[in-house]
């Protein structure tokens, strides 16, 4: 019995020497840091190619050549987009700086939830273009403050599906 209690005491201390240390931590940081700059930027990417830059080419409006197609690719950005922002918000938990920095944007964020179906219907406006790069600059900003440059990474179109 006292063996079978020494081992149960081992499992626990093996398991407690798998917490993180202050090495583990950092690196925790610094990937946290790396993975927002890979959400953010392919949000923003997929926002300025799907979204911002077929609507100020008119692609939006009735009668356009390709407009369905973009219309489809522009619902499916809207998604992915604020997919990758969550994700993005998530990953900047893991660092006490960009955390501080992001926090304030989450009600943005929640913001652009139905904007993806609004923009698929063919029913979004200026206002609602404007908010998907208005969030998406904000975010840019709030990493660069926190040292986190975001950098526009355009998705592929299978990213925006899959």
């Amino acid at each position: 019995m006292t063996t079978a209690a020494c081992n149960g005491d081992d499992d626990q201390s093996a398991g407690g020497a798998a917490t993180p240390t202050s090495t583990s931590t950092f690196e925790q940081q610094k990937l946290a840091k790396t993975r927002f700059v890979a959400n953010a930027g392919l949000a923003a990417g997929a926002t300025y190619q799907w979204i911002v830059k077929p609507y100020r080419a008119g692609k939006f409006t009735k009668g356009a050549d390709g407009r369905t197609f973009a219309l489809v690719k522009a619902g499916l950005a809207g998604a992915f987009t604020y997919n990758r922002l969550k994700a993005a918000v998530n990953n900047a938990k893991g660092d006490p700086l960009l955390s501080k920095a992001v926090v304030p944007l989450t009600a943005g964020i929640e913001s652009l939830k139905e904007l993806g179906t609004k923009l698929r219907k063919g029913e979004a406006g200026d206002a609602d273009v404007g908010a998907f790069e208005s969030v998406i600059n904000s975010i840019k900003d709030a990493g660069k403050s926190a040292g986190a440059e975001v950098v526009d990474k355009v998705p592929s179109t299978s990213q925006l599906g899959g």
